[in-house]
């Protein structure tokens, strides 16, 4: 999602994302970092920065999870693994020689939608993006903890009738890698299996953008185009998961 990727020529798919809304009524203001997890996101203050910019009527899009886990904080080299549970089970580590007090992945989205939410904004929690599928040779996958994780969130704080939405990208994004086959999964990593290249960001771009016309947010209507122009051999279709959760 953030600017540059995980560099070397790499990009985040927010980068396109303003190509796909109309302009003349929504400005993309991509404030995703690389490298970072719902805590360090927290911890650096870069959800408060937004929440000091945010005003009523503005969409939140929130997506982590490539480095939240799994792991344990207290011996996390990277200080980012999130405390594991769904509630409000906390842990302790050092971090520049003090003591920090991490929370779970859920209490770190849910505290920074509730805020989002108490100033007038939607909130679209979206999951993260897949590493290539096809590492093994093979095409696997298998949702991470954290998909789920990120539906709870959605649900826990009151789903669409409290104007936050869930976004199933990784799945979305999945099925495009599926249709589009190995030697576009190749391709499109070209530095690891998780960092991607312009071209297979533009393309998960195109799947949030895809999950968010299958769904019920209001976003979709400032998406210039309609989910049959959207749907196709290299993105497929409106996904099951759409008619079964509340997003």
């Amino acid at each position: 999602m953030a600017p540059d990727g995980g560099h070397n020529g790499t990009e985040g798919w927010g980068q396109y994302l303003r190509y796909s809304l109309d302009s003349s009524k929504i400005r993309v203001n991509n404030s995703a970092y690389a490298g970072r997890s719902a805590r360090t996101f927290t911890r650096e203050g870069r959800f408060q920065r937004i929440i000091d910019e945010v005003k009523a009527g503005d969409w939140v899009v929130i997506e982590f999870g490539h480095n939240d886990g799994p792991g344990d904080p207290a011996t996390d080299v990277k200080s980012r693994v999130d405390c594991p549970g769904i509630g409000n089970e906390t842990c302790t580590a050092i971090f520049n020689n003090a003591t920090e007090i991490v929370q779970t992945y859920t209490t770190y989205l849910r505290n920074a939608s509730s805020i989002f939410l108490s100033l007038g904004a939607k909130v679209v929690i979206s999951t993260s993006t897949p590493t290539n599928p096809y590492q093994t040779g093979n095409f696997t996958w298998t949702p991470r903890i954290y998909s789920w994780y990120s539906w709870y969130v959605v649900e826990s704080l009151g789903g669409p009738a409290a104007g936050i939405y869930y976004v199933p990208h990784a799945d979305y994004c999945v099925q495009a890698l599926k249709l589009q086959g190995p030697q576009a999964a190749v391709a499109g990593y070209p530095m690891d299996n998780t960092h991607m290249a312009p071209k297979l960001a533009d393309t998960f771009s195109q799947a949030f953008v895809l999950g968010l016309k299958c769904g019920t947010s209001p976003l979709q209507q400032y998406v210039v185009n309609a989910t049959s122009r959207i749907e196709g051999p290299e993105l497929g279709t409106c996904l099951p998961v759409n008619a079964t959760l509340p997003i």
